[in-house]
């Protein structure tokens, strides 16, 4: 990597070119991820992010209490509520412009939780983790990196902690120590643009005791460490790409990216190593990380607005949008969509500061927005795929609609409005097919359902703030079996209403 600043989404690729990356993917390894068809679309997604800084910098960036300079929200340590809300607001129009996952917000919410936390290890520990973390902050705004996050271990038995497990390597763990810094082996999986990221944060995955002492590690790395290894993720439909034309593909501009970063005794230098062998902060490194990156789930109802979109286009193509049923499934599409939304612009608006300074999300309405992303765009994909019809999964090839053979039958069968080229409806098609059951499928569908914790996770941290004693006191108080209701309000409301509200404005 060189030390030009990049500032556009095309100087962002460029930066990608030429780096001595170890990437399998069908079990060859890749010469250039620049260029391959399948791994491209990815990248054009993150490029977005710099020209979208470019184009609207009030959404897509900010000034550094670091270096004083504006630069990429993405990579800014959120210093006031707004910086929150409008990290959400960049996620939605993001998404609206991509229709796929970008892949930025596991480093924004890798950065914010680090931030904080080292600056808590430091407080009770007399360690020097925050202010190295601000020096990297720092160094990664002046470049304009792309940072990944990388905290999903492969885990092996999920019933036994990681020093328990028959293979120590199945969670990433300290191998050996020096006087100049630590080796770590190990695999993180589900691993979100990795490939197109410039660093990697890791971090651990889960709370650790005493005895995981040497799982406790956090680092920065660049993506091309030596002893790193990437084995690219399959994705349905996603050899379309590599097929020739576009109509198939659906999305041929942007797609998303996974992938798994097998680490083999990689060297992570004192300077850049923010956590070791404090496993007493894991979890709050883990439950900040969550908090951020629930709430950040916002980003699908933008590209929920997408497949609105794509669905109500259809059934103008049909001839359909003027009947009832078809616009009332559209209202509820967008209800579907815009509670997302509501919920994690909610947790972002309620953010509170940390004793680092940084603001965080509200925890509980962090919760509630991921619970909500991990059923509501099945909903809406189900929607979409009733007003679409059949031929979403039935529809010929492209291929043979350029056929000079057959190609004609498809160009009259396959019409439906007059004045509506056949071609554009099968256009409309493949982007609610590729939306749907596709390739950005991944980012919309089932990263919704596992992406920052499966469903059982939102729900534990749901319950653990349900505040049920709380709100018991408030009903026995109504129905005559207590009479302290000064007293309750007066005793609980930092508990719950300094949750909701400012209680200092």
């Amino acid at each position: 990597m060189n030390n030009i600043k990049i500032a556009s989404g095309e100087e962002y690729i460029d930066s990608l070119r030429n780096r001595k990356l170890k990437v399998y993917l069908f079990g060859q390894l890749v010469e250039n991820i620049v260029e391959h068809p399948m791994i491209r679309p990815s990248i054009n997604a993150v490029a977005e992010t710099f020209d979208l800084a470019l184009q609207e910098p009030q959404l897509a960036s900010a000034i550094s209490p670091f270096t004083g300079e504006r630069v990429n929200r993405f990579l800014h340590i959120a210093q006031t509520r707004d910086d929150v809300v409008l990290q959400n607001k960049m996620q939605r129009r993001l998404g609206q412009i991509t229709g796929t996952c970008f892949q930025r917000c596991v480093g924004m919410d890798a950065f914010n939780s680090l931030f904080s936390t080292t600056f808590e290890i430091d407080k009770k520990l007399g360690t020097h983790y925050h202010s190295k973390f601000k020096t990297f902050v720092a160094e990664m705004q002046s470049k304009n990196y792309v940072i990944g996050g990388a905290m999903t271990d492969v885990k092996g038995d999920r019933s036994l902690a990681p020093h328990q497990q028959s293979d120590p390597d199945l969670f990433v763990h300290i191998t050996k120590r020096t006087s100049e810094g630590v080796y770590i082996t190990g695999a993180k999986a589900h691993q979100t643009g990795c490939l197109n990221s410039h660093w990697l944060l890791i971090m651990p995955t889960i709370r650790l005791t005493e005895n995981d002492k040497d799982y406790a590690i956090v680092g920065a790395i660049p993506v091309d460490a030596d002893g790193i290894t990437y084995i690219y993720g399959r994705q349905s439909c996603d050899t379309r790409s590599m097929e020739g034309g576009d109509i198939d593909v659906g999305n041929a501009q942007y797609g998303g990216q996974e992938a798994m970063v097998i680490l083999e005794n990689v060297f992570i230098p004192n300077q850049l190593i923010f956590m070791n062998g404090e496993y007493e902060f894991a979890s709050m490194l883990v439950e900040r990380f969550t908090c951020y990156h629930r709430r950040s789930y916002v980003c699908k109802s933008g590209v929920g607005d997408v497949l609105i979109g794509a669905a109500a286009t259809i059934a103008e193509y049909n001839g359909a949008d003027k009947a009832s049923h078809i616009k009332d499934k559209l209202i509820e599409m967008t209800h579907l969509n815009e509670t997302i939304y509501a919920t994690g612009i909610a947790a972002s608006y309620q953010s509170k500061a940390t004793l680092s300074g940084a603001f965080m999300p509200d925890d509980m309405l962090a919760n509630v927005c991921k619970h909500h992303v991990t059923k509501m765009p099945y909903e809406i994909s189900r929607l979409a795929q009733d007003l679409a019809g059949g031929i979403v999964v039935t529809l010929p090839s492209e291929q043979d609609f350029r056929s000079k053979e057959v190609g004609h039958l498809l160009e009259k069968y396959l019409k439906g409005k007059a004045d509506v080229s056949t071609e554009n409806r099968m256009r409309i098609l493949r982007l609610i097919e590729n939306m749907t059951m596709g390739r950005n499928a991944v980012g919309y569908l089932t990263e919704s359902m596992h992406g920052a914790g499966s469903p059982q996770a939102q729900r534990i941290q749901i319950a653990r703030q349900m505040q049920l004693d709380f709100k018991k006191k408030l009903a026995k108080e109504l129905a005559g079996i207590e009479k302290n209701k000064t007293k309750i309000l007066v005793s609980e409301i930092s508990d719950y209403f300094g949750r909701v509200f400012d209680v200092n404005v």
